[in-house]
């Protein structure tokens, strides 16, 4: 081997700059345990919410490690936390250069924000009320139902069926007043459609940028955002994330902020009082049918109340809806509240107040009035009424977009508040409306998302240099939240979430405690079986390996890759398969000192040989793994990123490290056998002939194949929410329960619901469709509120809601995790999981057809693969209804097959190797002799790897996570059944295209040609 002193050195800088990478993970795991030590003799468990202090205080305690600073001469620098002689690091320098953990392993929330391409539309038209256009609007959201395209081109084609004469560049859409220097009346659609596109575009950039610096201001470590595709998605990942209430608010809050004159109780009071008077007249005209209200009389008792506006209603009636239908239980003092309603009562109340024959007597100059609600106060079930003076186009004098700074501050009463700086523009308006106010003694209304957050008056004068404060009900930690959505400015359209994860942080520690378990023993094994198999030369690969693993883990921390559950699972699996190359070089070694060449030549001439293969073999493991990398999106992804790494550095390490131990030792006079006493000769006298049973195995096969099909079209698979949509909850009991009652009371308030053991009989997995078409939050509240009620008689006694919802604090009872998926979401993850299994069949045929020049092996490859997972599905349709553990198909389980396609390819690829070189030095040989032969002499490499990669994913099995059950299942089954198709399917399927005609001899022709070349 050439240049092996460079070689030496790039394997000790490598290895160096892994442990020093690593050293952060370590230092920053250090710091990390001792916040939560001083948090937990901070809080003893007899205090009140002692799990939501201690989390406090863990925050605290990092946080003063980052703010805090030093003086060092006459300046003041941030505390060093880990010190390496030649440099010192911070506390966030540590932590950023740290190993990032993923929501499964960290616990935290992770979510795909859905930006309404329809609202900036409808911005971008200035609101149009052209009727094409807007039921183009409606028709594209039908479409989107079942289209794998973006909202914009739905709209697009949408717009094109029912236009007509209309153009998009007319007056009434998008050639308005905004739009004026860019679309002209006389443009064409084509030409205002990539106007548009662009537009679009800009505010889904906008909004990302929006959400990225509002998700900055958050404080939680190693945040990542990124957009998905042109779609207007973005995906939010918030590791350590614990309270998603907050979450939610941040990242849905279009910040749309206001400033608005409010009318003052007075003037609203008589209309409100009036309406709710006319519900009760008109409720005892439908009772009566006969007694007829004169408005003189509703005036008259319209008046008799507005004489005492700081009176109470009457609520001891018999019957408090006959006589109170509006439900007012206050009034306002003379200043801007209206009244005081219950917060149930809020949509009922704004319906009665704008219905049509309710606001035609108002007065003229109080049309355009708006009533909006006011902030509710924590764990308060009443809500203010305010009415502010709107105009027809409803646009404020003033709006948020003057605000160029905000920041949590306190009020004049030492309560949380918001301060914020306005710009030139905005500070002369804020002037005029504040001396407005204060001259005829009115009030300015603050405005988010239409809510009034406070609406103070103007007791000073005018307010000059743009200088405002928000004050309310909030806690600190809201005021500090609203501060950082103000400061990071608006969305420019309205943000749902249409796909979360939840994950407890105990749930996550138990998911690494589980990971890091299967990890030692899987390790263990693969290092013990390789000494014993190989004798001497398996140490080396031993170090080979456990180099691998150092160099995995450390390039994952210095790309900043995230590590997830699956990513162990990718690496724990890279371990199975890793030790393939060294297997295939010690193989191809054992042959050539078979044939009697010296113990040099013999690793010369075997590293030679077996590279092709390992070459082959693990490119087309790589390309399934790369179209995982570009499909999938979370922990999947994670899957696609260790694996690809793990290829990278398995390469490396067998190809160049082994080689240097294998070549030191035997330079150096040692003698290698590359077996022990008890494994050598072992599969040297084989002599199946294959080819004569291929009959048998496509027998076997097929009756396989039409089982699995048969279930497939008749039972079907167990199809989990990513593909189905739904929401999806993971439970924690203190006891074993019954699923069949559990899932009897389930289906009693949900009508519709799963529940599935995960782990031991006390843990499960609840899924339902219940409101699966709305994404909003207070779905998402609703259906876990009831699903509170629903399992309380399981759940301890005395154990209130937001306890169960913090279940994964050390009582670990309740909710450990959750997950929702919006149904368009779903039918787009089934979709891109059906093109990456496609895409990666044909990419796979592609490259052996490249690879082999002829398309007999390319058939005989992909036939194999077909026929792998036909039966896997087959398999996972025939057992999911009674197998202990979760079956779902999902995401994970998508990753399982396509690892099942590299897996098999890898093995039926260094078959064809070997036939390629057989048909080259064994010309005279049959066809059928050649195959048989390329196979035997190939089957304790393919045994050998099976084994290992067996035993290795059966320890994960047996001690992982069990949230990986399904997806360790899927690969179990799939190493069984890849290893049977390399030598019954793929190779006589080749063969019995190959021998037909003058296939075969062609087939030797071309290879001999190769070799020529």
């Amino acid at each position: 081997m050439q240049n092996k002193g460079i070689i030496k050195l790039f394997a000790i800088l490598f290895g160096l700059v892994s442990i020093y990478q690593l050293s952060f993970t370590f230092k920053a795991n250090q710091i990390e345990d001792a916040a939560k030590e001083a948090a937990v003799a901070q809080y003893d468990e007899t205090v009140d919410n002692y799990q939501d202090l201690r989390n406090l205080a863990e925050l605290r305690y990092l946080d003063s490690l980052k703010t805090s600073k030093t003086k060092v001469g006459d300046d003041f620098e941030p505390i060093e936390v880990y010190n390496l002689g030649v440099s010192q690091y911070t506390y966030t320098e540590v932590e950023d250069n740290a190993m990032k953990l993923g929501l499964d392993l960290k616990g935290g929330i992770n979510a795909i924000i859905q930006i309404s391409v329809k609202d900036i539309l409808k911005g971008l038209s200035n609101n149009s009320k052209d009727p094409i256009f807007n039921k183009a609007l409606d028709d594209a959201e039908e479409l989107q139902k079942d289209a794998q395209e973006s909202y914009l081109e739905s709209f697009f084609r949408a717009f094109d069926e029912i236009k007509g004469d209309t153009k998009l560049a007319s007056p009434d859409i998008f050639a308005n007043r905004d739009l004026s220097d860019v679309i002209k009346f006389d443009m064409s659609d084509d030409d205002v459609k990539g106007i548009i596109e662009t537009k679009i575009d800009e505010s889904i950039v906008s909004a990302f940028e929006v959400l990225r610096n509002r998700i900055d201001g958050f404080g939680v470590s190693s945040p990542n955002i990124q957009r998905l595709g042109n779609s207007g998605r973005i995906l939010i990942e918030l590791p350590g994330a614990k309270d998603k209430k907050r979450v939610v608010d941040i990242i849905t809050k279009t910040a749309q902020l206001q400033f608005w004159e409010t009318y003052k109780t007075q003037e609203v009071l008589p209309y409100v009082l009036q309406v709710n008077q006319a519900l009760v007249e008109a409720k005892k005209a439908e009772e009566t049918k006969d007694e007829v209200v004169e408005t003189t009389e509703i005036k008259d008792s319209v008046a008799n109340v507005i004489d005492d506006l700081t009176g109470q209603i009457e609520t001891d009636s018999t019957n408090v809806a006959d006589v109170n239908p509006l439900g007012i239980q206050g009034y306002g003092n003379g200043g801007s509240v209206i009244g005081m309603f219950l917060a149930k009562d809020k949509k009922k109340v704004i319906t009665h107040l704008n219905d049509s024959k309710n606001r035609a007597t108002l007065p003229a100059e109080m049309r355009y009035i708006k009533f909006v609600w006011g902030i509710q106060e924590n764990d308060s079930e009443f809500s203010e009424l305010y009415a502010i003076k709107s105009n027809r186009d409803g646009v404020p004098e003033l709006s948020g977009a003057v605000i160029t700074d905000a920041r949590q501050d306190f009020d004049q009463l030492s309560r949380p508040a918001v301060s914020m700086q306005m710009n030139a523009k905005g500070a002369k308006t804020w002037e005029e409306m504040t001396k407005k106010a204060y001259e005829t003694q009115g009030f300015i209304a603050i405005v988010l998302d239409n809510i009034v957050y406070s609406a103070p008056s103007v007791s000073t004068g005018p307010i000059s240099g743009g200088n405002s404060q928000i004050s309310g009900s909030f806690s600190l930690t809201e005021a500090v939240d609203l501060a950082n959505v103000l400061r990071a400015g608006k969305l420019p359209a309205s943000a749902e979430i249409v796909q979360a994860e939840e994950i407890g942080p105990s749930l996550g520690q138990e998911a690494i405690d589980s990971g890091m378990k299967s990890f030692l023993i899987a390790l263990a094994f693969v290092l013990l079986w390789m000494v014993f198999y190989y004798g001497k030369s398996g140490i080396f690969a031993d170090i080979a390996l456990l180099l691998n693993i150092l160099l995995i883990f450390g390039v994952l921390a210095s790309l900043g890759a995230v590590l997830t559950l699956p990513g162990i699972a990718g690496i724990v699996l890279t371990i199975g398969i890793s030790v393939d190359a060294n297997v295939l070089i010690f193989e191809r070694i054992r042959e050539e000192l078979a044939k009697g060449k010296s113990s040099k030549e013999s690793v010369k001439d075997g590293f030679s040989n077996a590279l092709s293969s390992i070459l082959d073999a693990n490119i087309t493991t790589g390309l399934t793994a790369l179209i995982l990398f570009v499909f999938g999106t979370g922990p999947i992804k994670g899957f696609a990123t260790t694996l690809i790494i793990g290829i990278l550095t398995s390469l490396f390490t067998a190809i160049f490290i082994t080689r240097l131990l294998v070549d030191w030792y035997v330079n150096r006079g040692g003698k290698l056998d590359f077996s022990t006493t008890m494994t050598k000769g072992l599969f040297k006298n084989v002599n199946i002939d294959f080819l004569k049973k291929r009959k048998i195995a496509y027998v076997i096969s097929g009756v396989l194949i039409l089982a699995s099909l048969s279930s497939l079209f008749t039972t079907g698979l167990d199809q989990g929410i990513d593909f189905v949509g739904g929401r999806t909850y993971q439970v924690r009991f203190e006891q074993p329960v019954s699923i069949e009652e559990v899932k009897g009371d389930l289906n009693a308030v949900f009508n519709s619901a799963e529940a599935k053991t995960i782990g031991g009989d006390n843990q499960l997995k609840i899924s339902t469709k219940f409101r699966v078409d709305d994404n909003s939050t207070e779905a998402d509240e609703d259906v876990q509120s009831k699903l509170f009620g629903a399992l309380q008689k399981y759940l301890p006694a005395g154990m209130t809601y937001q306890e169960f919802l913090d279940g994964s604090g050390d009582a670990k009872i309740g909710k450990m995790s959750s997950s929702k998926v919006s149904p368009t979401i779903a039918d787009d993850i089934q979709k891109a999981s059906i093109w990456a299994v496609l895409g990666s069949l044909v990419v796979v045929f592609l490259y052996i057809l490249f690879r082999f020049k002829k398309w007999q092996f390319s058939l005989g490859a992909v036939a194999a693969v077909f026929h792998d997972v036909l039966i896997v599905l087959g398999i996972f349709s025939l057992t999911w209804r009674f197998m202990p553990f979760s079956m779902e198909i999902d995401q994970a389980f998508i990753a399982a097959i396509l690892t099942v396609i590299g897996y098999s390819l890898n093995d039926t690829v260094v078959v064809f190797d070997r036939i390629r070189e057989f048909l080259n030095e064994h010309t005279s040989w049959k066809f059928d002799k050649t195959i048989n032969e390329s196979l035997n002499s190939t089957l304790s490499r393919t045994l050998n790897t099976s084994v290992t990669t067996l035993v290795v994913l059966l320890a994960m099995f047996a001690f992982g996570a069990d949230s990986l059950r399904g997806l360790l299942f899927a690969l179990i089954v799939g190493v069984l059944v890849g290893t049977y198709s390399s030598l019954f399917i793929a190779t006589p399927i080749m063969y019995d295209t190959a021998k037909k005609g003058d296939a075969a001899e062609a087939l030797k022709d071309k290879v001999k040609e190769e070799d020529e070349a």
